[in-house]
């Protein structure tokens, strides 16, 4: 376990490595992602990252090339999150608009209200499943998840629905 005066030395060399190399940092994260804001986000990330590390980083033969290496990294992740997003939205919106003659307004509001109120995997689950008609597969490549996981919150969403649905109506008159 480290002393007081070992502590103190260690956060007045990152903030002096802070001071140093924060703006390079975002300016490689800028050029790797080619977007300003979220490249100071990926900086301050991977120096929040360094500092949880700083014993094994001023320890380095190269600290800032461990740096820039870290925000490598992020910048690949947040890259790659981006593109799985962007094929997410292509695989729902792809589906062609379907028009419907005469649509039960109120009946509409009240199962968009139910939607609302499901905890968002299940209710994705079962929009892509039954509104965008996905197979199984093709939602959990959407959503990043197992098909089972697919299976699983899309029969509890929809039995969940099917609830909220059904307590909202009242009883025929006699």
């Amino acid at each position: 376990m480290g002393t007081v005066v070992d502590e103190a030395s260690a956060a007045v060399e990152f903030h002096d490595f802070f001071e140093r190399h924060y703006a390079e940092l975002a300016r490689l994260a800028h050029r790797l992602t080619g977007e300003s804001d979220t490249a100071d986000d990926l900086a301050a990330d991977a120096l929040l990252a360094l500092w949880h590390r700083w014993d094994r980083v001023r320890a380095a033969d190269h600290p800032v090339a461990y740096a820039r290496g870290v925000v490598a990294n992020l910048a690949r992740s947040r890259i790659r999150s981006v593109v799985r997003e962007r094929r997410r939205i292509t695989l729902c919106w792809s589906q062609g608009e379907d028009r419907t003659e005469n649509p039960d307004v109120p009946g509409m509001v009240d199962a968009q209200e139910a939607l609302r109120e499901l905890p968002f995997r299940k209710r994705a689950c079962v929009v892509l499943r039954h509104a965008f008609d996905l197979s199984e597969k093709d939602t959990a490549l959407a959503l990043g998840v197992s098909v089972g996981t697919v299976k699983s919150q899309t029969s509890k969403g929809m039995a969940e629905l099917q609830r909220r649905l059904d307590s909202g109506r009242t009883p025929p008159r006699r």
